[in-house]
């Protein structure tokens, strides 16, 4: 872990309301899906912070929040103590040097016209950079070796390279420019699993290498054990915990966060010794457009009381670094018998 302990990233009541509209002569505004609402945490200057939840949870609209693809509705996105969410025009392309994004289906986010060398020099032209066509190769070529790709296929096109080449064609067009930020949206989810490995090994190297500070975007918890130094749960557009990484996977507070634990696979036969509790949630999860009152989970947890669905608790520290928003956290004995990852 390469963390300062100075936040890069100050995300502050940040939400996302898209608006629901119906009529037949004419959009007619029905209602807004809360996407992301009221969120806020920091992110430490070096670290990888993992942010998780089911999908629909918010994670990866907050992801695009942060890297300016998206306006937000309310709050702020404070950049090295600016506000970013007022940057418009050749402030905002100027950002765009000091933050970067790897997308979740890599073969969509290239152009199948572009060879891979003319895809990775693109950020050169378009904020100037290594103006001669020699420079923008070698500097092509050198990308290309760090993240892992043979630099004698820069004149090869998409169609040719597998998925995971394709995701390594991505993460050095996001270095090209130098980022100081990679904001990194479920950039495995499509990939083989020896694959994914062979990405996570890169991103943790490319961190500890250039000092990168990573916003790491995935709806699967073993991955985030590994790459991780603390993590945000996500639930219908509300952040219900943040803690370190082994806090977190070893001691989770928010009921949700144990019934996500509770699904990893555990090995067999079990190293521990112990039998884990499958915590299997009841109902469907409710829509962002009607989100249930007071509490958000509550219409699905098992430890709901009368309380939870009249207060929305507060995000509040639970002890051992662990922030959650919860009435009635888990004890450790009932987080050790969901969590695979707890100490026996």
């Amino acid at each position: 872990m390469t963390a300062t302990g100075r936040p890069l990233v100050e995300v502050r009541n940040l939400a996302k309301h898209f608006p629901i509209t119906d009529g037949v002569l004419g959009p007619i505004k029905a209602g807004v899906v809360k996407a992301v609402d009221d969120v806020s945490f920091d992110v430490i200057s070096g670290e990888t912070l993992g942010i998780v939840g089911e999908a629909g949870c918010g994670k990866s609209t907050t992801a695009r929040l942060i890297g300016r693809l998206l306006e937000p509705t309310d709050g702020e996105v404070r950049f090295e103590g600016e506000d970013i969410t007022k940057r418009k025009g050749a402030a905002l392309k100027a950002l765009r040097r000091e933050m970067q994004m790897i997308f979740a289906d890599p073969r969509a986010s290239l152009n199948p016209r572009r060879t891979i060398g003319s895809t990775i020099a693109e950020p050169f032209a378009i904020h100037g950079l290594e103006p001669t066509e020699a420079a923008r190769k070698q500097r092509v070529r050198e990308l290309m070796d760090r993240v892992g790709l043979n630099p004698e296929d820069c004149n090869r096109y998409p169609h040719e390279l597998s998925g995971g080449e394709h995701q390594l064609v991505g993460v050095a067009r996001a270095l090209a420019l130098g980022p100081k930020l990679l904001v990194a949206d479920e950039p495995v989810a499509a990939l083989d699993v020896s694959i994914q490995a062979q990405v996570l090994n890169l991103l943790r190297r490319l961190q500890s290498d250039l000092g990168l500070t990573i916003i790491f975007i995935t709806r699967d918890l073993s991955v985030v054990r590994y790459t991780c130094d603390r993590v945000a749960v996500m639930y219908l557009g509300k952040l219900v915990e943040l803690a370190a990484g082994e806090v977190l996977l070893g001691f989770p507070r928010h009921p949700y966060t144990g019934a996500l634990l509770s699904a990893l696979p555990v090995p067999v036969p079990d190293p521990l010794g112990v039998h884990r509790k499958r915590e299997l949630l009841s109902g469907e999860e409710p829509s962002p457009a009607d989100p249930p009152s007071g509490c958000r989970f509550h219409t699905r947890c098992p430890k709901a009381q009368p309380l939870c669905s009249e207060n929305e608790p507060p995000l509040v520290d639970k002890g051992g670094g662990a922030v959650a928003a919860c009435h009635y956290p888990l004890t450790r004995e009932e987080a050790e018998a969901c969590s695979p990852l707890a100490a026996p």
